[in-house]
């Protein structure tokens, strides 16, 4: 795979996702599988709006010093990659919009066209303590992806973690997620405030 192509594919998204506050100042991950063995994602400082060589890292799976540069989300990354094939390009993100829909709801029914069309019902997943979730994420994140035979799996207050083999395909559903949840976010705002 070639690297250049791959960063810049990296770059592109995490700016676009950024302008649209999926990501904070040293927020979110994103990375892609390069090889059978090594992925590259952003670093610890990465700041998304300017990602370039300088915020990204390539990781081979067998860990070594390059892993303490990496992005704390380095570890669910690799655990996703060694047990899903399918996966080439993975996102952790914290869309607005989702992120606090999560926060009362249990699961997302798209109202909206592209959003019921695309995503259907999405289950809301409780990461129960915060105090310990990144030592249970590695394992609990992959495993869900692959139980129920998903590409994204929406966290509680935490926020949204993706992967799938097209880049492009990734984004497309993380916007329309995003749009169908402000969507029902308005609508419920709309009935709140409806006095027929």
């Amino acid at each position: 795979m070639n690297r250049e192509n791959v960063k810049k594919k990296l770059s592109t998204l995490a700016l676009s996702m950024f302008r649209k506050d999926f990501f904070g100042i040293y927020h979110g991950s994103i990375s892609a599988k390069v090889e059978s063995n090594r992925f590259i994602i952003n670093t610890k400082e990465a700041i998304f709006d300017a990602i370039d060589d300088n915020n990204l890292i390539e990781l081979y799976f067998k860990k070594d010093y390059r892993w303490n540069q990496a992005s704390i989300d380095a570890n669910i990354h690799h655990s996703i990659y060694s047990q899903i094939s399918d996966a080439k390009f993975i996102c952790f993100s914290m869309p607005p919009f989702t992120t606090a829909y999560s926060l009362e709801h249990n699961i997302i029914t798209p109202k909206d066209y592209f959003g019921y069309k695309e995503l259907g019902s999405i289950e809301i997943v409780n990461p129960g303590q915060f105090d310990d979730w990144y030592e249970r994420a590695q394992s609990k994140i992959a495993h869900y992806f692959q139980s129920n035979k998903t590409d994204i799996m929406i966290i509680k207050g935490y926020g949204v973690y993706s992967f799938n083999r097209d880049i492009h395909e990734m984004a497309k559903k993380l916007a329309i997620l995003e749009k169908s949840c402000r969507l029902l976010m308005l609508d419920n705002s709309k009935n709140d405030y409806n006095f027929d």
